[in-house]
């Protein structure tokens, strides 16, 4: 195990909540289980007043014109961590931990993991993602530990 790989996993220092809610579209990611044959996915988070974020995943299954499939969630914000720490719940009682480790000033795009890094989100408020920005966020990805062999570009139209 290198230096890098087993450094502990920082998340950004703050994250305006307001500012993060809306849609965000998958760039690329470790490819998961519960995201099998999803193209053209995305993410939609929104405030409510009673504490928690509504989370609500959509993708197309098989092709970028293949039926839509979502689930619907809840995220919570970890205390006295600059809410840059959720936990995700789609099926009770389980949670995910939901890092922010990278987020542009203009919140342009976000970086998302867990502690042991064995999950990976790249997201950005457009389909498409320029290449110097996407390389920059794999420079620094890689840097903190990450392989980037595992990543996949996420179809999007």
């Amino acid at each position: 195990m290198t230096k890098a790989s087993s450094q502990t996993l920082q998340t950004v220092k703050h994250v305006d909540l307001k500012k993060y809610a809306g849609k965000w579209y998958e760039i690329a990611s470790y490819p998961q289980w519960f995201q099998r044959n999803c193209n053209c996915t995305t993410a939609n988070y929104t405030l409510t007043d009673k504490g928690y974020v509504i989370v609500e995943n959509q993708c197309n299954k098989d092709s970028v014109n293949g039926k839509l499939s979502s689930i619907k969630g809840k995220a919570f914000v970890e205390e006295n961590t600059g809410n840059a720490k959720l936990k995700v719940q789609f099926f009770w009682p389980f949670k995910g931990k939901y890092w922010i480790i990278d987020l542009a000033n203009d919140y342009s795009y976000a970086v998302v993991s867990n502690p042991n890094k064995k999950y990976l989100w790249i997201l950005c408020r457009t389909p498409k993602m320029n290449d110097h920005t996407y390389n920059q966020i794999l420079s620094r990805l890689k840097e903190k530990g990450f392989d980037l062999s595992k990543l996949k570009v996420t179809k999007q139209i």
